[in-house]
């Protein structure tokens, strides 16, 4: 390699540089031929290096300022681009290779996100260009201006020196220029204004200012007008459209400037007139594209937002609702049959959308993916959003047709309904977004109201999940204790471990809040893998104290997740090698949903740990399915009876149906060689009942509540006493 190319390399490593390069020459290319510029081409290029460089850097900026290409459009018309055609051919330029040429600078950020970013550099670069394009008319306009109180001057002078030198202004301006008397009738106007209005002078000469009027004049043109022809100012600036003679509207910028005569007394007014209708035409293009979803055209994000907040700002009385709804199912049609036709979808679903939301007040929109909101406001917004949810429900309902076959499409919506000032943007979002997860979770094809509750729920449970792994790092878990007693003689026959979440904010929290979110996550992984390692220790512990020195067993549950897990039979001989712990004294807890169809790949790690010695207890037994005939194939040692066979034991007489069950149960299981747990028992009577029907262990209330270990130690102490 040359040393010339060594350095490049390390001065620019991934070629950002020459990609630059290629871009500046690309749009060099594009703008050259509409350019009034005495600079050859590369001379353009060289130019637009380091404007390509600014947009590459705000491509990727962070945070993320599309203003800086404002100065780049300001820039090309210092560099003599002020032909329109040059800033169609750079929007296009811009749109087709700036996120291709210097679009990976930035590993973390989408393809989606640089688009998004392109779009609205584009919408800077034009605005930059038109305010530039705008300064430099009306500098010129100020020159003429100035040329023609000067030309007016010096008429009474040397009129006609100074006539052929107005006439040259006059006439050979690019702006349109007219005169008019104090009264507001025409008197003088040139070729550009003439043409601006469509051609035919005598359509313009002799009018009277104050014809053409517009429904869209600000309210203050035409006082500025009057306080001009009094003499009280000089001159005023407005944007101003008018009525041409075919009826098309004719957008300017206007400037009137009153003229004095020698004794300083108003005599006339001058207006220069710039014709704006292709930038506004241009600005309202880049407007609509920035406020509507490319694909289905309706309001996007970006004008949702604004509607919304100006709903939820209106004054007393004002009140709001707001259906967010999400298709069920989409993402497997999507998959199934491809984006395109996916996209298809979107589209008629989108104009089923908009068929529902066409009174006053109404408006539909695409937030993104699948996901639509539709708005409605008023002062009876109770009875109209239920309205429209339904009617969005029901034009859903008729079927489909995409590529020859017909979808079913359901959707799943959130309502949020109030009275304006009382809630933020984001607030109305996160409670439409929760209840619309709710009507999800019911099935879909509904509608469900928000409901303030609820709401504090999910907030709750996304505060739980979102906390997890800190948690876990900073040992805010904790485990308790409860024994499992032998019915026989009612010594301690082991303990469960039952692992507890000791929130900062929420206080102690059982495992019903927070292990489905650990199981969500994936943290249910680590999370158990601690609690096996604290109980296996502790179970340890309670052998080398235990004063007879038996051993002491202990119980610890494995979620669905955690039977997936490859690493389920090294962590567990892992654990109890470094405990020192017999594999005889632990028992693995899954619950008998878990296996509900389980194949030979998810029971080979069970059987693994079966082989070695390691108990595996069927827990919630008889909850689910109860396949009694599946227990052969199962590498369970002992069943565990849920606690809802026990509460009819808890009348008296007990419920002799409860009995014959728990009496079959315990036969079957006995004779496959399975021990038998039965939890929840809370009375002595249960407690009887249960050793005469032969079950072997029990836990419960009635025996103790779940607690720290010393606890338990106590009681096996005791025990042996």
């Amino acid at each position: 390699m040359a040393p010339s190319q060594a350095a490049g390399s390390a001065v620019d490593p991934d070629g950002l540089e020459d990609r630059l390069r290629r871009f500046a020459t690309i749009w060099s290319r594009a703008i050259f031929p509409v350019t009034a510029t005495s600079l050859t081409r590369p001379e353009v290029e060289e130019h637009l290096l380091p404007l390509a460089r600014e947009l590459s850097l705000s491509l990727h900026a962070r945070p993320f300022d599309p203003q800086v290409a404002q100065r780049v459009g300001s820039a090309l018309v210092e560099a003599h681009c002020t032909d329109p055609e040059a800033l169609s051919r750079t929007l296009g330029v811009i749109d087709a290779y700036l996120v291709l040429y210097c679009g990976s600078g930035a590993p973390e950020q989408t393809a989606e996100e640089s688009r998004a970013r392109c779009a609205k550099l584009q919408h800077a670069l034009a605005a930059g260009f038109a305010q530039g394009l705008r300064e430099r008319t009306l500098a010129e306009q100020e020159a003429i201006a100035r040329s023609s109180l000067l030309a007016r001057s010096d008429a009474m002078q040397a009129l006609h020196a100074t006539e052929a030198r107005f006439s040259a202004v006059f006439e050979g301006a690019a702006i349109g220029i007219g005169i008019a008397d104090l009264e507001g009738n025409v008197l003088e106007v040139n070729d550009t204004l003439t043409r601006m209005f469509g051609g035919l002078e005598h359509h313009v000469r002799g009018r009277k200012v104050t014809d053409w009027a517009h429904p869209e004049d600000r309210p203050h043109v035409w006082e500025l007008y009057r306080e001009l022809v009094r003499g009280e100012r000089e001159h005023f600036r407005v944007e101003k459209p008018f009525y041409r003679n075919d009826g098309t509207v004719l957008w300017t910028n206007l400037t009137v400037s009153l003229l004095r005569d020698a004794e300083g007394l108003p005599e006339y007014q001058l207006a220069l007139m710039e014709d704006t209708t292709e930038r506004r035409l241009l600005n309202l293009r880049l407007r609509y594209e920035a406020t509507h979803d490319a694909l289905t055209g309706l309001p996007n994000r970006t004008l949702f937002f604004e509607r919304l907040e100006k709903a939820l700002s209106a004054g007393d009385g004002a009140r709001f609702g707001l259906c967010y709804l999400d298709l069920d199912g989409f993402k497997a049609i999507n998959d199934s049959l491809g984006h395109a036709a996916g996209d298809r979808l979107l589209v008629e679903v989108a104009d089923r959308l908009q068929s529902c939301a066409t009174a006053p007040g109404e408006m539909v929109a695409r937030l993104g993916g699948d996901e639509f909101v539709a708005l409605t406001t008023g002062p009876d917004t109770q009875r109209e959003v239920d309205e429209l949810a339904t009617r969005i429900l029901t034009v859903l309902g008729s079927p489909i047709c995409v590529d020859g076959r017909e979808f079913s499409v359901r959707g799943s919506i959130g309502i949020v309904e109030g009275p304006a000032g009382e809630r933020t943007t984001a607030e109305v979002l996160r409670s439409a977004d929760i209840t619309m997860y709710r009507a999800k979770s019911a099935g879909g094809n509904r509608f469900e109201l928000a409901d303030p509750e609820a709401d504090a729920r999910a907030i709750t449970r996304h505060g739980l999940t979102t906390a997890l792994p800190a948690a876990l790092e900073r040992g805010e878990f904790f485990i308790e204790y409860q024994p499992l007693v032998h019915l026989g003689d009612g010594s301690v026959h082991g303990a469960e471990a039952l692992v507890r979440w000791c929130h900062p904010q929420h206080g102690v929290l059982g495992p019903d809040q927070f292990i489905p979110l650990a199981e969500h996550t994936g943290l249910i992984v680590p999370l158990g893998r601690w609690v096996l390692q604290e109980a296996v220790r502790q179970a340890r512990y309670w052998q080398e104290r235990h004063s007879d020195g038996g051993p002491l067993r202990i119980n610890v549950n494995l979620s669905p997740a955690q039977l997936h897990h490859p690493g389920l039979v090294t962590d567990t001989v892992d654990v109890l090698e470094r405990s020192g712990l017999e594999p005889g004294a632990l028992c693995l807890e899954v619950t008998e949903s878990a296996l509900i169809g389980a194949d030979e790949d998810l029971l080979k790690p069970l059987r693994q740990l079966a082989e070695m010695g390691v108990d595996i207890a069927l827990d919630d037994f008889g909850t689910g399915y109860s396949n009694l005939a599946n227990l052969r194939r199962l590498p369970v040692s002992v069943l565990k009876l849920d606690r809802s066979f026990t509460q009819g034991m808890q009348r008296h007489p007990a419920d002799p149906v409860d009995l014959k069950i728990v009496e079959g149960i315990v036969s079957l299981a006995h004779s496959l060689q399975l021990a038998v747990t039965v939890e929840g028992v809370e009375t002595g009577v249960q407690a009887e009942q249960l050793r005469e029907l032969g079950c072997d262990t029990a836990q419960g209330w009635y025996y103790a509540r779940p607690g720290p270990p010393d606890k338990l130690h106590a009681l096996s102490l005791a025990d042996a006493v």
